[in-house]
């Protein structure tokens, strides 16, 4: 078993996949194209790379109610991320997610992790997240 970092559910789910981090909040109101999944806000250090399927980590979300519905066209035409990890979930964000499970039964877990644990994530790294039990493991 790999490095455990204890954290706190902000949307029960759990999933296994690729971390890609970054140190910039994330807006998904123009700044996540809703029909690739790539970071378009130009000014982003993702730019041009794509959130689907990934174990998205950033610190916190920033942006309008409406990116929300950004979540849900991405989890519509499969190009969400897997799961999200935070520093701090700001409700707008959480809505998504929650949404997205009742509309598609679609699982985006999101847990949030103290400064120091999400320090530790690398981008590449393999995670298992499990925002249920409130924890994310590091597996390689």
């Amino acid at each position: 078993m790999g490095k455990k970092l204890t954290g706190r559910c902000v949307v029960p789910g759990k999933c296994d996949g690729e971390v890609m981090v970054s140190a910039q909040p994330i807006g998904f109101w123009g700044g996540v194209d809703p029909e690739t999944g790539c970071i378009n806000d130009p000014r982003h250090e993702l730019f041009g790379q794509s959130i689907s399927g990934r174990v998205l980590a950033f610190p916190f979300g920033k942006g309008s109610s409406t990116g929300s519905l950004i979540m849900l066209e991405l989890a519509r035409v499969d190009k969400a991320p897997a799961a999200i990890i935070n520093m701090r979930t700001e409700p707008i964000l959480a809505t998504g997610p929650v949404v997205i499970k009742h509309l598609y039964g679609k699982e985006i877990p999101i847990v949030t992790l103290s400064d120091d644990a999400f320090k530790m994530l690398k981008t590449g790294q393999h995670v298992r997240v499990n925002a249920t039990e409130g924890y994310v493991i590091i597996l390689e």
